[in-house]
């Protein structure tokens, strides 16, 4: 996801990464390494095209530099796309563990998918994002293993 510009809000204390009009991540200067204080303010921030425009870059008065990136902010605001993306990458990353240490081939397992070769492949690429949960637990399950899913009440911070 790029970020289109930064905005520095010291009245409120945070950076706000806009990546799209109408879509505003906020993070606190609480999160930021170095941290800005009220001695200390950003005199500079920026989309830091080298980063990718993925990262947003900023300077302290007293010269120190930081950078905060985009997953940073997503996890930050708990985005829902980016908490789904997480537990795709989690369950992918299992599987590839466990077809690893598989007792027949990768032909045989997407046989039992019903799948093509290519396909599982994809399946188990963990930097393919486009894949539903179902293929997960459907490959998973394949493999021999339980998927359990726990909903439990956010701990107060």
């Amino acid at each position: 996801m790029k970020i289109q510009r930064v905005t520095v809000n010291n009245r409120k204390a945070q950076l706000e990464l806009v990546v799209r009009p109408g879509k505003v991540y906020p993070i606190p200067f609480a999160k930021l390494d170095p941290r800005p204080t009220p001695a200390d303010r950003i005199t500079k921030a920026y989309v830091d095209k080298e980063l990718g425009s993925e990262a947003v870059s900023y300077v302290l008065e007293s010269g120190a530099e930081g950078a905060v990136h985009i997953d940073h902010a997503l996890e930050y605001n708990q985005d829902t796309g980016y908490l789904a993306e997480i537990l795709i990458h989690k369950l992918t990353v299992e599987a590839l563990r466990r077809v690893e240490t598989a007792a027949f081939s990768r032909r045989e397992l997407a046989r039992r998918l019903k799948t093509s070769v290519p396909q599982l492949y994809r399946l188990l690429d963990p930097t393919n994002t486009r894949k539903s949960i179902s293929q997960l637990v459907a490959l998973l399950h394949v493999l021999d293993c339980e998927v359990e899913l726990v909903v439990k009440a956010k701990s107060a911070a």
